[in-house]
C-alpha cells in the first residue's frame, strides 16, 4: 500500500473523530445555554457514550497500525501531512495508557461536575462543587501516573496544552512577567493618578449591548452566516467545524463592557476557528495545536485591539448612541476608564496589567493540587491567600472567588498558563504586524479591520494545528517566544495613561 493510499486511510479514521468530536461539541454549548435543569443525567450518558466511541476510534490497532506505517515514512510527506500524522500518533500514544473503563467514568463526571459547579456558582457556596472538583483532581493525578512524568507532575498536563513546556520553563517566563508588571505597577500607585470608570457602572438592558456586540463582531470579521452568539454563565467558544463556530457572553453584569470585551475575546477565538482551512476539517489540524495560540488571538482583539484609543475613535459614537449614559463622556476619559489599573477579584474583568497575576495564583494553585502538596479541603483559603498576597484583596464570597472560572469542573488543569502565554505571543505578534503594517492603527481608526484579520489568517489562523507554537512564532517573528514585547507594550500603554 502506498503512502497516500495510506493517508487515506488515515483521514477517513481521523473524519469519524472528527464528526464525533462535533457532535459532543454541540451537546457541550446545548448544556451551558439551552439544556433544562433536569437533563443532566441523561445528557451525561450521551456523552459518556459518545466519547466512549471516540476512545474507541482513537486507541484501535487500525490508528495504531497505519500511524507507525506513516511514521516510517514520514520523509516522503509534507509538513502538513507529517503534522496529521503526528497529531494523530500522540493522541493514539496518549489515550491508549488509559484504561477505556476510567476514561469513561472521567467523561461523565465531568459533565455532571459542569452542572454542579453552575449550582455552586449561583449559590456562592463552594461546598456544593468541593467534591465534584475532588473528584475531578483524583481523576488526573491518576491519568499522570498512567501518562508518565520526569520531573513534576504537573509537566504532563502542560504538555497536553503545549507540547514541551514543563513547569521549569513556564516558571522563568512568568517570573520575569511578574517582576515586570509589579514593577510597574509600583510605578503607578507612586503616581497617584486616579482614573474614573463611575459611568460604566449600573444597569445597563441587554438589548442594546447585544445589538452593539453583534456589530462590533461583524465589523472585526465574525462571520454570522457561520456562527452565532448566545449567553452563558462563563463565556465560552465551541466549533463543530469552521462553518459553525459558536460564541457566548454574559450580559448581566454591573460594568457595561463586561459582555462587550467578552464578545470581542470570544469572537477572536471563532475568527480563528472559522478561518481554518476547509481541507483541514475532521483532519485534527482544525484548531492551534497549542491553546496558547488561540488564546493569543482571542486577547489580540480583546485588548491590543479592543482596548487600543484607535478603536474607541471610531466605536464610541456608536456606543453612545445605544448607551445614552455616555454622551457626555469624552474619547480620553473612556479610553482610561477601559484600561484603569485596579485590583480586581474576578479575572475576565482584570486589566492587562494585572490579569497575569490572577493566571499565576491559578497555575501555583494547581501545580500543588496535582502534587499533591495542596489538599481539597485547604483549596479555598489557598485561593483567598494568593489574592490577599498578590492583588491585595479577598473574595467575600465563594462566586466571586474559587468558584469564578468553570475550567476545573472538567478537569482542565495546565489549560490556564495558555492565557497569559497568549498575551506573551499576541504581543510579539503584534511588534511584526506593526512593522509589517505600518497603517494598522490608522486603519482600525477608521473602522477598516479587514487588513489586521488577513494578516493573522495569513500568518496565524490558516496553519491551524500544522505547527508548534514554538515554531510558529519562530516562523512569524523569526524569534523564540519573548516576554520582553509583552512588558514593552503595557509599559509604553500605562506609562502614557498614569505617568505623564
Amino acid at each position: 500500500m502506498s503512502v497516500e493510499e495510506k493517508l487515506k486511510l488515515l483521514k477517513e479514521e481521523l473524519e469519524k473523530i472528527g464528526k464525533l468530536n462535533s457532535s459532543l461539541a454541540l451537546i457541550s454549548w446545548d448544556m451551558q445555554t439551552k439544556m433544562p435543569k433536569k437533563a443532566i443525567e441523561q445528557r451525561s450518558a450521551i456523552i459518556e457514550y459518545l466519547a466512549g466511541e471516540m476512545f474507541l476510534l482513537k486507541t484501535s490497532d487500525k490508528m495504531g497500525a497505519i500511524t507507525e506505517e506513516l511514521l516510517n515514512n514520514k520523509d516522503s510527506m509534507d509538513d502538513v501531512q507529517r503534522a496529521m500524522v503526528k497529531l494523530a500518533r500522540k493522541e493514539y500514544d496518549e489515550t491508549k495508557k488509559i484504561p477505556e473503563q476510567r476514561y469513561r467514568e472521567f467523561i461523565m463526571a465531568a459533565a455532571i461536575s459542569g452542572n454542579a459547579w453552575h449550582e455552586a456558582k449561583v449559590n456562592k457556596d463552594f461546598e456544593i462543587f468541593k467534591p465534584h472538583l475532588k473528584k475531578m483532581i483524583d481523576f488526573k493525578r491518576e491519568f499522570v501516573e498512567y501518562l508518565g512524568y520526569d520531573n513534576n507532575k504537573y509537566d504532563t498536563l502542560l504538555n497536553q496544552f503545549e507540547e514541551g513546556l514543563t513547569v521549569e520553563k513556564l516558571d522563568k517566563i512568568f517570573e520575569e512577567m511578574k517582576i515586570g508588571i509589579l514593577e510597574l505597577l509600583e510605578k503607578i500607585k507612586k503616581g497617584n493618578k486616579k482614573v474614573d470608570k463611575d459611568f460604566l457602572l449600573g444597569y445597563f438592558d441587554k438589548e442594546p449591548q447585544e445589538r452593539f456586540s453583534n456589530f462590533v463582531l461583524k465589523k472585526l470579521g465574525y462571520d454570522f452566516e457561520a456562527g452565532r452568539i448566545d449567553e452563558s454563565e462563563h463565556p465560552f467558544t465551541t466549533s463543530f467545524g469552521n462553518k459553525d463556530v459558536r460564541v457566548t457572553t454574559n450580559y448581566n453584569n454591573p460594568e457595561l463592557t463586561y459582555a462587550l470585551f467578552s464578545a470581542i475575546h470570544e469572537g477572536g477565538h471563532g475568527i480563528y476557528e472559522q478561518d481554518i482551512p476547509d481541507e483541514f476539517v475532521w483532519t485534527g489540524l482544525d484548531s492551534s495545536l497549542a491553546m496558547s495560540i488561540h488564546e493569543s488571538q482571542s486577547r489580540f482583539y480583546e485588548n491590543l485591539i479592543g482596548r487600543s484609543k484607535e478603536f474607541w475613535e471610531y466605536f464610541l459614537d456608536y456606543a453612545k448612541y445605544e448607551f445614552k449614559e455616555l454622551k457626555d463622556v469624552s474619547l480620553e476619559e473612556f479610553y482610561e476608564a477601559i484600561n484603569v489599573v485596579e485590583p480586581t477579584l474576578i479575572r475576565t474583568e482584570a486589566d492587562e496589567l494585572t490579569y497575569n497575576l490572577h493566571i499565576i495564583i491559578r497555575y501555583e494553585i494547581e501545580k500543588d493540587l496535582i502534587n499533591g502538596v495542596l489538599d481539597i479541603d485547604d483549596v479555598r483559603d489557598a485561593w483567598n491567600n494568593k489574592y490577599k498576597e498578590y492583588l491585595g484583596i479577598c473574595p467575600s464570597n465563594d462566586s466571586e472567588g474559587i468558584l469564578q472560572d468553570i475550567h476545573w469542573s472538567d478537569g482542565s488543569f495546565g489549560y490556564f498558563p495558555s492565557y497569559s502565554l497568549g498575551n506573551l505571543y499576541g504581543a510579539q505578534m503584534l511588534n511584526k504586524m506593526k512593522k509589517d503594517y505600518k497603517d494598522m492603527y490608522l486603519d482600525i481608526k477608521n473602522g477598516e479591520f479587514s487588513k489586521v484579520h488577513n494578516w493573522l489568517n495569513g500568518n496565524v489562523h490558516k496553519y491551524g494545528a500544522v505547527y508548534s507554537p514554538s515554531e510558529l512564532i519562530k516562523k512569524i517573528t523569526g524569534e523564540e517566544l519573548n516576554p520582553k514585547y509583552f512588558l514593552d507594550y503595557i509599559n509604553e500603554k500605562y506609562k502614557k495613561i498614569y505617568l505623564q
